[in-house]
């Protein structure tokens, strides 16, 4: 097992774990020592060891089974994923025979579980499973389509038959389609985002595809005559009960009562009721309320987040408080893709620019709750993708508080220098575009600290992808003034 530490300390931090692991073993690999304790089989051996774990049944707690299962099982989700991934990655080295035991193995399970089989493990051994599995394809020579067969590729299947044959206009019972919207174009709102006259102005931003957007800065467009007066009447009610700070949970049930109404837009409502002008502990109270409630509408998180922590956030001047910000890590760690375009892309394109407090709020929302692969997205968007940077979640009434640009100021360097020591690999655009708004910024910036710890920490992070713009950044150095400006052209002259 220690011989192989060095392989699993690989799987576990390398960015690129399979081709690293890979050369590992091919220097480790010694086929003529007398040592069986690196080879491949020696490996196999270990991954596939039988282990027995007990654990409580859940009906009684005082009885205990035994399962088998192999050592890999054993491991965390990540690490296994990352070993079958391995193994496909390098399969030529193994035995396909193990290999395909291994895989078939955990495909293989009871139901029980197989149904507790992670989603990324369970695409690995697909994967290694379908790289060592041999066929003949003799199957093929019994399958005629000049027989009858043939027509039952032209019927429904028995789960579609009940909805064809029925009378309703639900074509898909579980999607929200209905029958004469199959061959009609949803229209495009002038500022970017998808709106559907048959329903709601039910905002698309999890499924849209951003590109065929129109361009420009993209806020829900609401009008209150889609509100009929019955409505109008109670969100006034709620919006007075915000004001006075009454009971949140009461609150939260009222509003997404009257959010859920038939044919009702549940943006209009929010905007009606303002729940942004709400104190941070009403505030914080709601959004936990809401997370613990389910719902259809997937547009709902996108909602919540715009019409209660978006206007809060956009005119922090002062540290948010504590209370504010663990509701806004927590509510954004469970709708990671509704945090980015109904909460930091509006943040960071913050009319006056971000200030500190932001800052510190978007920084720890990146750093908790997005994956590092996804941060990379986001910057390859905010940074080179201008038009898709414009398609976020806004109200129109605090849309006077976003631009159409980013501000570069020292909060938001500072930002970058956060997501950069955040181990987020930057794609080569990306650090493109960073270095020509660094250039932008030299003059401006000459003084700033903060300016200058970022730019060290671009050189240090990314120096493979800077040895392009070298000259570029020593120009935009000896415009600065800092403690930091001649370690920095060092540093850029010996790359």
């Amino acid at each position: 097992m220690e011989n192989w530490i060095p392989l699993f300390d690989i799987l576990m931090n390398s960015p690129c774990p399979e081709a690293q692991a890979s050369l590992w073993l091919q220097h480790s690999y010694n086929p003529s020592s007398s040592s069986v304790s690196i080879t491949t089989s020696s490996f196999l051996s270990l991954l596939t060891k039988p282990t027995l774990l007990h654990s409580d049944s859940d009906s009684d707690s005082s009885h205990s089974h035994t399962q088998r299962f192999m050592w890999i099982q054993t491991l965390p989700n990540v690490l296994q994923a990352r070993l079958l991934s391995f193994l496909a990655f390098d399969h030529m080295r193994f035995c396909a025979f193990d290999l395909y035991k291994l895989a078939n193995n955990f495909l293989t399970a009871d139901d029980h579980h197989h149904q507790l089989l992670d989603f990324w493990v369970k695409t690995a051994a697909r994967q290694l499973l379908d790289l060592v599995s041999h066929s003949n394809f003799d199957w093929v020579s019994g399958f005629s389509l000049d027989s009858d067969a043939h027509e039952e590729f032209e019927v429904f299947p028995d789960c579609l038959k009940q909805a064809v044959d029925c009378d309703s206009d639900i074509v898909l019972p579980w999607l929200p389609v209905l029958s004469h919207e199959l061959n009609i174009g949803m229209p495009v709102d002038t500022f970017g985002i998808f709106y559907d006259d048959s329903l709601n102005a039910v905002e698309k931003i999890e499924d849209a595809d951003f590109h065929k957007v129109a361009s420009g800065v993209g806020f829900v467009h609401v009008s209150n005559d889609r509100v009929n007066p019955e409505t109008e009447n109670v969100a006034a009610i709620l919006k007075s009960k915000i004001l006075n700070s009454e009971c949140a949970v009461e609150l939260a049930d009222e509003i997404r009562k009257l959010c859920d109404g038939p044919n009702v837009n549940s943006l209009a409502v929010l905007s009606l009721v303002e729940p942004w002008q709400a104190d941070d502990e009403t505030a914080s109270l709601l959004i936990s309320h809401f997370s613990n409630q389910s719902s259809q509408n997937l547009s709902w998180p996108s909602h919540v987040l715009c019409s209660i922590l978006l206007p809060k956030l956009l005119q922090l001047e002062e540290p948010a408080s504590r209370m504010l910000v663990t509701s806004t890590i927590e509510y954004c760690k469970m709708h990671q893709r509704s945090s980015v375009y109904a909460l930091l892309y509006p943040l960071i394109l913050r009319k006056n620019g971000i200030n500190n407090p932001i800052g510190d709020v978007v920084a720890r929302v990146v750093k908790e709750c997005l994956h590092p692969a996804h941060v990379s997205s986001f910057c390859q968007k905010l940074l080179c993708g201008e038009d898709d940077a414009g398609k976020f979640v806004c109200l129109p009434c605090h849309q006077y508080l976003i631009s159409d640009k980013l501000v570069w100021n020292e909060p938001l360097f500072s930002l970058f220098q956060t997501i950069l020591n955040h181990n987020v690999l930057l794609t080569e655009d990306s650090v493109a575009r960073l270095v020509y708004h660094v250039g932008q910024s030299a003059i401006r910036l000459r003084d700033s600290l903060k300016f200058g710890n970022f730019l060290l920490c671009l050189v240090n992070k990314c120096t493979p992808l800077i040895r392009s713009h070298k000259v570029s950044l020593i120009r935009a150095v000896e415009h600065t003034n800092t403690i930091v400006s001649k370690s920095l052209i060092s540093k850029l002259t010996s790359l």
